[in-house]
């Protein structure tokens, strides 16, 4: 049967959507509580929505009520302190999992590239049901910062690198798309993350907000590009072989954050 899919990101996996463009108290993001969960470089994540309403990050499918990424349990005490936010990420209608704020610290884009992962948004995920995807919204004002996408982690072509002024707002599928930021900066960035199932509710929104799915990179000078690519083989080349020397091979894995 297959799984319900937004034929918005059929072509490249993400839309760019309008900015956001009206004022957020900063407390929204400062004063709430977070959790030390790492995750595509030095982060931390404070949930609005969680598996079982608890200040905790754990992927759906453990615990006692094990399940796909829909469902999520709003945290009154975390949703109080950030109303904006939690009526943002419920504004679509559509079902919503994971709802977090991730702080991000200033990375490279060598690091960046390193982190690229995909999520595993979809385990136990009924089949004929919608396919979750996951929005960001960008609440800092990381004019230098960008998003890196691909369909392969470790090739270049086709690279899309998506700028994060505030207000910024994107739907990946990020199940399909290797992804990380690169966070040029002196302070954190902060991001709300909401996974979203896929279906009417989720097409509308992108309509209503001119999701468009093709958008023009950031500029990096090629020496950068080139520097980060070879940093990234390095490393990967680096892990390969301490693996080896304790006899294991690297098995990849999508990211349960």
């Amino acid at each position: 049967m297959g799984y319900i899919k937004s034929a918005a990101l059929e072509e490249t996996g993400y839309v760019v959507l309008d900015r956001y463009n009206k004022p957020i108290d900063p407390k929204e993001w400062l004063d709430i509580e977070y959790v030390d969960w790492k995750s595509s470089g030095d982060t931390r994540f404070a949930p609005l929505a969680s598996r079982d309403g608890e200040i905790e990050c754990a992927g759906f499918w453990s615990g006692k009520n094990p399940r796909t990424d829909k469902d999520g349990v709003w945290i009154d005490s975390q949703t109080a302190i950030a109303p904006t936010l939690t009526a943002r990420a419920k504004e679509p209608g559509a079902n919503v999992g994971r709802c977090r704020i991730i702080e991000l610290q200033p990375n490279t884009y060598a690091d960046c590239l390193y982190n690229l992962h995909q999520d595993d948004n979809n385990r136990l995920n009924p089949d004929g049901t919608g396919w979750v995807v996951r929005g960001f919204f960008n609440l800092t004002d990381d004019k230098d910062s960008f998003f890196v996408l691909r369909e392969n982690r470790t090739d270049p072509s086709g690279e899309t690198r998506i700028a994060l002024p505030a207000g910024a707002q994107l739907i990946i599928d990020t199940q399909r798309l290797w992804h990380a930021a690169t966070h040029v900066g002196d302070e954190p960035r902060y991001c709300l993350i909401t996974s979203w199932e896929s279906g009417p509710e989720l097409d509308a929104y992108i309509e209503k907000y001119n999701g468009v799915n093709h958008t023009e990179s950031v500029y990096v000078p090629q020496d950068e590009l080139d520097a980060g690519q070879a940093e990234q083989a390095r490393r990967l080349a680096a892990r390969a072989a301490a693996l080896a020397a304790r006899g294991q091979a690297e098995v990849t894995m999508m990211s349960e954050a």
